[in-house]
């Protein structure tokens, strides 16, 4: 009774907050409707003196361009992010009512291969936002709301990147992605690396990558003065220069080489204990052409990190190694690490990932499935996916969710011993969680 009190509390105190909030942006609406415009020739009509003042303030009145259709039809077995359940897939519509001719917004989107979606989570169920939240990974401790991708925010907004498979006329074909059916989409942007990935943008500071700026050399490699020759330039045209002669006319040496001839003690053909300048230039730069291309090819090994390296490396939890050590104590340079950073428990979260079972009757179940381009065979009435591709996919699919645990906190403290169901496309799911396990019971066609 004491918790259910203070839920009340609390559910009460929002609902003040919210109705504050509602009563004074009424009487700033009814302020600037009450206000007479300055005579004018040609008077600014209310309606779009009033959307002025809310753009300058940060009021709109958002329009949904459309609305998610997806294989997942309730938040329950949702997967929280993109990532976790690859196969899943949807559908989002322009509708006529943004534009006279939605196809005309899409032209050109089909170049890229994936899109950012921004959307609102309308099934929230209420306003109510804390400044804390206790994700699903940290198990229940808590954290600012601001360094997580909950849905319970001041504003109630989505964003996710999904693939984008392909665009037919108004309509966008997706996968990987992790909204529900209904989802009211507010816009679609075009994912772009070069703009939105770390790994992507030119590097400007070495002290946190580990790498050069674009133009230089690493001075632990070469002196700080060398100039790479110009392929057309041979080691007797450069040993002409070093000595301050351009085919006997006597023209002064370049200072760029004569520093570099300094730097690598190169000493005049009139020194006894000296060999030949150009036998000299030989040997030093083959070293440092050697020592070179070793740098390079650790600096693209450092931006280059495959994708399935970086995989492997989350999905076991290991760490990159450092490549650099920075100076005055800093922490040590990582691959991924030089361009951004992210909290530990992201990689390494509390809640460990759980392996799948699927018993045999639920393979059963599942192996009865058809997928929507699938011939049906005569004088049979099977079960049909509407987006999943067949009983394989759809597999794949359960494994993605039911192994990031789609469990609330509460939900694993309080009702370890009860059945979870979800639905994924046409299916409806009955699974169990042991210690360190999810086991799918059956898999039902779902009930129109």
């Amino acid at each position: 009774m004491r918790k259910e009190i203070k839920n009340l509390r609390q559910l009460l105190d929002s609902a003040v907050r919210s109705h504050r909030k509602h009563m004074t942006s009424l009487q700033s609406a009814l302020t600037h409707t009450g206000q007479d415009a300055a005579p004018k020739r040609q008077p600014i009509p209310q309606t779009e003196r009033m959307t002025q003042n809310s753009l300058e303030k940060g009021t709109i009145q958002t329009v949904p361009i459309g609305y998610i259709s997806s294989c997942f039809s309730a938040k329950n077995g949702t997967p929280r992010q993109p990532t976790i359940c690859g196969p899943s897939r949807a559908t989002l519509q322009i509708r006529r009512s943004v534009f006279n001719n939605p196809e005309h917004s899409l032209i050109g989107l089909e170049n890229y291969s994936h899109v950012w979606v921004v959307f609102l989570f309308h099934e929230n169920g209420h306003l109510s936002y804390k400044a804390k939240v206790t994700p699903p990974r940290l198990n229940g401790q808590k954290v600012g709301v601001y360094s997580t991708r909950s849905p319970h925010r001041p504003n109630a907004l989505g964003l996710t990147l999904a693939k984008l498979d392909k665009v037919a006329g108004d309509t966008l074909h997706l996968s990987e992605v992790d909204m529900i059916a209904g989802t009211p989409v507010l816009d679609i942007k075009p994912f772009i690396p070069d703009y939105d990935s770390p790994l992507h943008r030119p590097n400007v500071d070495s002290d946190k990558s580990g790498l050069q700026p674009e133009g230089t050399t690493c001075a632990e490699c070469v002196g700080s003065d060398f100039v790479a020759p110009s392929p057309c330039t041979d080691n007797a045209q450069l040993a002409l220069e070093v000595e301050g002669k351009d085919g006997g006319h006597g023209q002064s040496a370049d200072p760029r080489l004569l520093n570099r001839k300094e730097k690598s003690n190169v000493l005049s053909p009139g020194d006894a204990s000296s060999t030949s300048v150009p036998e000299a230039l030989g040997k030093d730069l083959s070293t440092v052409l050697e020592e070179l291309s070793a740098f390079i090819s650790q600096g693209n090994d450092h931006l280059n990190l495959g994708s399935s390296s970086r995989e492997s490396q989350a999905s076991d939890g290991r760490k990159a190694k450092p490549l650099k050590q920075e100076e005055d104590g800093a922490k040590p340079c990582y691959g991924e690490e030089a361009y951004s950073t992210i909290a530990g428990w992201i990689r390494e979260p509390p809640v460990t990932s759980l392996e799948v079972r699927f018993t045999p009757q639920a393979e059963r179940d599942l192996g009865v499935f058809l997928g929507p381009d699938s011939a049906e065979p005569p004088g049979c009435n099977q079960p049909r996916f509407k987006f999943l591709r067949g009983p394989k996919e759809a597999a794949s699919a359960i494994q993605g969710i039911l192994a990031a645990d789609p469990r609330s906190v509460y939900r694993r403290s309080r009702c370890v011993d009860r059945l979870f169901f979800f639905t994924l496309d046409t299916a409806d799911i009955t699974c169990w969680f042991g210690p360190g396990f999810a086991e799918v019971l059956q898999v039902k066609p779902l009930a129109v």
